[in-house]
């Protein structure tokens, strides 16, 4: 691979920290001297010191991410990297800088934390800024929440970490992979427009239905059968003369219990405990009580370091939905029994 401006993907060390690539490899030990900031201990006896911070989800302005930059000139070195969850950190920071630069960028709007036992970076998909299948608007969603929930990103007090994951629609798998999930849901019937299916490639729309719920109609329509209709959406993506998605019936739906990492009992898929919640902006009062109340129930019940899921495995579903107040819907019910094993044979997890 070429050097950085030239064909190719430039090699990893070519961006790496001098600090990261000279103990590559040799990383011993790590601490968190308070919230939002790591230190980092070679077996050289060399220190890294990181600084973390909130990032909206899905996207930031090009003149925030400059003046983000213009920190890392004036703090790292120029050196930064965006974490999986988007959080912004500040690599090799001086000791004795390090509160300086908390204050600079938080004067930003960026807070720092989320790191050790606190609610870290909440992740959401883009939704209507990118996509024509949402049934929320997931990035909205997360602005409200993390406004609600900004002592719980700077501070240590939850039992253990709490990620939060928004998809916009049921294709969002991440929704899943998150101790509270926020899913959008669709409840009406995709729409066919029968002027201009024939535009379409008719085999293709048929197979992608997961549910076979689409069968040919005629010569070059189709129809969609309301009792094997899921309302995923996946049929419009590749047919744009099938409309789905109505102000009226759209909204979200909320799970708990999902997990990526490999601590505690293993990755896992989360699941619904909320069917249903109407889309209800600016505030979205609903989502910010419902995401409350299980934070709060699991606060209060769960034993030091015990993941949301950890807990209810401890206590069992039917007294996770006392102790959250959560009225239990037949749609609650779990036909699907080999969650476990789809989640961990999924490359994100590396059971």
């Amino acid at each position: 691979m070429s050097k950085v401006g030239g064909v190719g993907v430039p090699r990893v060390e070519e961006n790496l920290p001098p600090i990261v690539l000279k103990n590559y490899g040799k990383w011993d030990t790590h601490e968190i001297v308070k919230p939002g900031v790591i230190k980092r201990v070679s077996k050289t006896g060399d220190v890294c010191h990181t600084v973390r911070t909130a990032m909206p989800p899905s996207r930031i302005s090009v003149a925030s991410m400059l003046e983000l930059c213009d920190l890392a000139d004036k703090y790292s070195g120029g050196y930064f990297r965006i974490t999986l969850r988007n959080s912004f950190e500040f690599i090799d920071v001086d000791p004795k800088k390090i509160n300086a630069l908390i204050k600079e960028v938080e004067a930003l709007g960026f807070p720092v934390g989320g790191t050790k036992n606190s609610m870290h970076n909440i992740m959401a998909c883009p939704s209507w800024i990118h996509c024509n299948l949402p049934a929320t608007d997931s990035p909205s969603i997360a602005k409200v929440l993390g406004d609600a929930l900004i002592k719980e990103f700077k501070n240590h007090k939850l039992p253990s970490w709490l990620k939060i994951n928004i998809g916009g629609c049921a294709n969002i798998e991440e929704a899943l992979m998150a101790d509270i999930g926020i899913i959008g849901v669709h409840r009406d019937l995709p729409i066919v427009l029968e002027e201009q299916i024939k535009i379409c490639e008719r085999p293709t729309v048929i197979a992608i239905c997961p549910t076979a719920a689409i069968k040919p109609k005629g010569e070059f329509s189709v129809s969609i059968s309301a009792e094997r209709c899921i309302h995923c959406g996946a049929c419009t993506m590749h047919c744009e003369a099938i409309l789905t998605g109505d102000p009226k019936l759209d909204g979200y739906a909320i799970s708990v219990g999902g997990k990526a990492s490999n601590t505690g009992s293993g990755p896992d898929l989360g699941r619904i405990v909320i069917p249903y919640l109407p889309n209800n902006p600016p505030k979205w009062k609903e989502a910010v009580d419902a995401v409350v109340q299980i934070m709060n129930a699991w606060r209060k019940d769960a034993e030091p370091d015990e993941r949301v899921k950890e807990w209810i495995n401890r206590i069992g579903w039917d007294r996770f939905f006392r102790k959250a107040g959560i009225k239990v819907s037949v749609k609650d019910v779990d036909g699907y029994i080999y969650g476990n094993e789809f989640a961990r044979s999924d490359l994100r997890f590396g059971w």
